[in-house]
């Protein structure tokens, strides 16, 4: 319903807003010597057009004696200064009110030469820039300022209640025709005969001081709602983390399946894989491990012992691990060193100029770097399965797995696995790992394979690995979403 402005005690304007004898809203305009300007339908206009008995719709306009904005000081920052009158600009405005621990100075002599001046209990409307519709009233007690060509200056009718007008502007209602309003093909903005036009919904100046109270009593509710509601959305987007995580930390510890007791234990598998190496030592494929073979096994006092063994197959004193044991683990596993269980090479640097950013007939292979694929290449370096470690970057100690023909540069790390270790559970242990937190405390993260290659993985037996995988491929997917 629309009324004539008189019943809301508002001093008297140029523009009248009345129902018509078809029942549809009008807007009529008049100058100061009482002529009709315009007399139009304003139907289409209205965002809504049922209103409570007693309120009406009216332009921003009518709640004001004065709308202009400001401009950027002749001479721009080099007059600005660290006392003095205060230039607000877009920054300062916040809907809670004026935030000034930024706030420019200038000159009195130049703040006299100026016309935007702020007074107390002013509104300052933002009408630029990815801050706008951004509105704060000035406080009773302000100093000196004004405001630069981003910021809108309104003085409001006295009559009116300025915590409402506050309220409304900031309202969606009024915000999304702000954004309607934006003008300027390059910078968004919102001129003042925009900003003038705005309708806003008025209710009788007693209900307006209703409505500002009750809105005090509200928003340290809904303030403590949406803090609620941060904290919620902040839970949704780390669960997946988290709990990926925790299936992680299940899964090497020997949580996520059940043992079974008929499994081959991981230290057969253990013993073949150190077979295989020093089958490989033998036949010149690799060399011998620095130290010597490690094998670790628990001694007659149920601690845990390490000895290593050359080449020529003679055994290093037994040393108790015990402190180094992390967790227990269930029968039939066994703790390793990552470098008894798995071989790692580093790659090779390649030139920039023959990296593709995109794949090509000519560029065909992925290139693995300290941050997963970095481009493409003409040749590869490796072909097969493997888990690839990066070992620079801001992804260090992140694993991805490469199949097929590949190159790898120096700051990834190829992990061959012995045997027929699962490639897949190899990849989740190596994740689980977090070897991130054994790169080099430097500028630059790093992670050596020598230090890599004493961590300590705990070793499934065979079919416990491919159980363990099968779980983890069904449960991934509410890890990722």
């Amino acid at each position: 319903m629309l009324i004539s402005l008189d019943s809301t005690t508002l001093v008297a304007n140029t523009i009248e807003r009345l129902i018509g004898s078809d029942g549809s809203p009008y807007e009529k305009r008049v100058d100061a010597k009482g002529r009709v300007l315009s007399n139009e339908c304003i139907a289409d206009n209205l965002p809504f057009e049922e209103l409570p008995k007693g309120w009406c719709w009216t332009r921003l306009s009518s709640f004001f004696t004065k709308m202009g904005s400001g401009s950027t000081p002749v001479g721009g920052r080099k007059v600005y200064q660290d006392e003095g009158p205060m230039l607000i600009r877009s920054q300062n405005v916040h809907n809670e009110g004026l935030r000034l621990d930024d706030v420019a100075h200038f000159s009195r002599s130049l703040f006299g030469r100026r016309g935007s001046h702020v007074l107390p209990n002013d509104m300052l409307l933002n009408i630029t820039g990815a801050s706008i519709g951004r509105c704060a009233i000035v406080p009773d007690t302000f100093g000196d300022a004004d405001v630069n060509q981003h910021v809108l200056v309104m003085r409001p009718v006295l009559q009116i209640v300025s915590g409402y007008l506050h309220a409304a502007i900031i309202s969606p209602l009024v915000q999304s025709e702000i954004m309607v309003g934006q003008v300027g093909a390059t910078k968004e903005g919102l001129s003042a005969t925009k900003a003038a036009g705005l309708l806003i919904p008025l209710p009788p100046l007693a209900e307006q001081r209703r409505i500002v109270e009750r809105v005090g009593e509200l928003m340290p509710l809904v303030e403590e709602y949406g803090e609620l509601e941060d904290a919620r959305e902040a839970l949704d987007a780390a669960l997946p983390g988290r709990l990926r995580k925790s299936v992680l930390q299940l899964a090497v510890q020997g949580g996520l399946v059940p043992q079974d007791s008929t499994d081959e234990p991981a230290a057969v598998l253990l013993e073949r894989i150190r077979g295989q190496r020093r089958q490989l030592v033998a036949e010149g494929k690799m060399r011998a491990p620095k130290g010597g073979e490690s094998i670790i096994f628990a001694g007659s006092d149920g601690r845990r012992y390490e000895k290593r063994v050359d080449a020529k197959g003679r055994e290093s004193e037994p040393v108790c691990i015990e402190d180094e044991i992390p967790f227990e683990i269930p029968e039939g596993w066994e703790w390793a060193r990552l470098g008894s269980v798995f071989s790692m090479q580093a790659g090779k640097n390649i030139k920039a100029s023959l990296l593709s950013d995109i794949q090509t007939e000519k560029t065909p292979y992925p290139c693995f770097g300290g941050n997963g694929i970095r481009g493409f290449v003409a040749k590869p370096n490796a072909s097969g399965d493997f888990p690839i470690i990066g070992r620079q970057g801001a992804l260090c100690g992140n694993v991805k797995r490469a199949t097929g023909d590949f190159y790898a540069t120096e700051h990834a790390v190829i992990v061959s696995c012995f045997l027929n270790v699962d490639i897949a559970w190899a990849c989740l242990f190596l994740s689980a790992l977090n070897l991130n937190q054994y790169a080099t405390a430097t500028a630059q993260p790093g992670l050596a394979v020598s230090k890599i290659s004493e961590v300590l993985i705990p070793m499934p037996p065979l079919a416990e690995q491919h159980r363990i995988v099968e779980r983890f491929d069904i449960l991934e997917p509410l890890t990722t979403n």
